[in-house]
């Protein structure tokens, strides 16, 4: 069959495409324009070829018609492309697998980064692939910064706003072994800014699915599993939290990624996600078909019915708090300089690639250190954690700092570093200022499940976890993070080097700061 035809419509779909470009002026950023829907229009008939009794081919030539004749063979009537308006944290990559498509597929008025973020409200004209494929909505449920632990969440008392509401989580209290005894409100502040998810979200969720915050759970499912994950050993709120916020973020960050496309619903349906969805409501999506059939997950979803309308009433309209701060990635974003977080002349392991900066499962934001050592397992450490760049310690205890990089005294703003597993003994106090090569602390096993001694290293940005092997690469002291096939395997890269990221301390694992990095 003739491929030119095909390539003539493709041509003249993105010409039309892009001429719309410049009338599309009405749009704000934070949401998406839908895809541009008009009546598909053949430009031509494929009209069959005659043989001769030589077997060559012949092109029959009829006179011209008074009327118009009915088409003779199939028409070809493509699906006319998208029109999608970027929305922070895309980049050309993770778009594509959101709609379907190569990369190289995409075209726009503008020039596109083959790496690295794309703008916010960048215009490109994608083709379409997804006709007939059953879709969510496109709908936007929440912005992203009423997800994650962003500046909306400055200013919000947890503990103030669960007081005055009087239902079940204000005399709620349960033990944790890092803290001790803690009531309902702590329990979803901890939750909240160690897993980076905003406190309001989860406060929203147990009211929708127990009534924990206005009122009072009506069976025993609501009290013992309040967020509805049923497990014997995930029976108290903090786990129950625990788990909800690994659903959110495994909905985020896997769009984010570009690795999650689709929802599985437990009644076995299967749904496309609408590609012009942002993460928050990609988060959203995701958690709640964890635990609904498809129908039910409808009615959740519902923005005049569902979940949503419970949290505008709980908390007012989000998109208003979020057009104060939104995009979370702002136009020109760049990691600033970073060097490796141990001090220089002093041999270390690349012990773990791209993996969760919390909890077993959601954004792959983290890489694994560890001190050279005769001893393997958890052993104390006389090497120094160092910072890898100035800033304002905001947060310490139970084996984490949080260094603040703006110096502005919040977690939820511009960038900020994790360190886990740093040990008690000299450790760096809250409110410290901390010089570029200014000393954390020693690497250990504290604060969580670890193997051997060594530090968990991640970053955040406006409090979203930024990935280590995405539009802005973990880059340290100039070596280039790459993920593996899976969590904890990976590279560092710089020029021709490689260092392999293992547990056990080979020599290909084995880093050495240069003084002056």
């Amino acid at each position: 069959m003739n491929d030119k035809p095909t390539l003539v419509w493709r041509g003249l779909a993105v010409l039309l495409a892009l001429s719309w470009l410049s009338g599309c002026t009405d749009s704000l950023w934070g949401t998406v324009d839908p895809p541009v829907s008009v009546t598909p229009q053949a430009f031509w008939t494929l009209a069959p070829t005659l043989a001769s009794p030589q077997g060559e081919e012949t092109v029959v030539s009829t006179p011209l018609p008074t009327e118009t004749p009915t088409p003779v063979g199939p028409t070809f009537t493509p699906e006319p492309p998208f029109l999608y308006y970027t929305q922070s944290g895309d980049s050309l990559p993770v778009v594509a697998a959101h709609f379907g498509v190569e990369p190289s597929e995409i075209s726009s008025s503008v020039p596109l980064p083959s790496t690295g973020l794309l703008d916010p409200l960048t215009p490109l004209v994608i083709p379409n692939r997804l006709g007939g494929v059953a879709r969510t909505p496109s709908t936007q449920m929440l912005p992203d910064s009423e997800v994650v632990y962003s500046p909306t969440s400055i200013g919000f008392d947890v503990e103030e706003y669960v007081a005055a509401q009087g239902g079940y989580l204000s005399t709620y209290r349960e033990y944790l072994a890092s803290v001790g005894w803690v009531d309902g409100a702590q329990a979803v502040q901890k939750s909240a800014i160690e897993s980076s998810i905003n406190p309001r979200l989860l406060l929203a969720l147990l009211e929708y699915q127990s009534g924990w915050v206005r009122g009072q759970p009506s069976n025993l499912s609501q009290t013992d599993y309040p967020l509805g994950h049923v497990d014997l050993m995930a029976r108290t709120l903090f786990q129950q939290l625990a788990w909800a916020s690994e659903q959110l973020m495994v909905g985020y960050y896997g769009w984010r990624s570009g690795s999650l496309t689709e929802l599985h619903f437990p009644d076995g349906s299967t749904l496309r996600l609408a590609p012009d969805l942002n993460a928050g409501t990609v988060a959203l999506m995701y958690y709640f078909s964890q635990q609904n059939d498809y129908e039910e997950w409808l009615l959740v979803v519902d923005p005049r019915v569902g979940f949503p309308a419970v949290y505008a009433e709980m908390f007012g309209d989000p998109w208003l708090r979020a057009a104060a701060v939104e995009p979370l990635f702002p136009v020109g974003l760049t990691q600033p300089y970073l060097s490796l977080p141990f001090e220089p002349g002093r041999v270390w392991s690349f012990s773990g690639g791209p993996h969760p900066a919390w909890n077993r499962q959601g954004a792959l934001a983290a890489l694994d250190f560890a001190p050279t050592s005769t001893e393997s397992g958890c052993q104390e450490s006389g090497a120094w954690i160092i910072a890898s760049a100035p800033g304002r310690v905001v947060r310490a205890g139970n084996g984490v700092v949080v260094l603040d990089l703006d110096g502005d005294g919040y977690e939820q703003t511009g960038w900020n570093l994790l360190y886990m597993h740093v040990a008690t003994v000299d450790r760096v106090q809250v409110g410290a200022w901390v010089e570029a090569d200014g000393r954390i602390g020693h690497p250990s096993c504290e604060g969580g499940m670890a193997t051997g001694t060594h530090v968990h290293f991640a970053r955040k940005y406006n409090g979203e976890w930024v990935l280590a092997d995405g539009p802005l690469p973990f880059t340290l002291s100039g070596w280039v993070a790459h993920a593996g096939a899976a969590p904890y395997q990976g590279t560092l890269r710089r020029g021709d080097q490689v260092v392999i990221a293992r547990t056990n301390g080979m020599y290909d694992t084995q880093i050495v700061r240069q003084s002056g990095e």
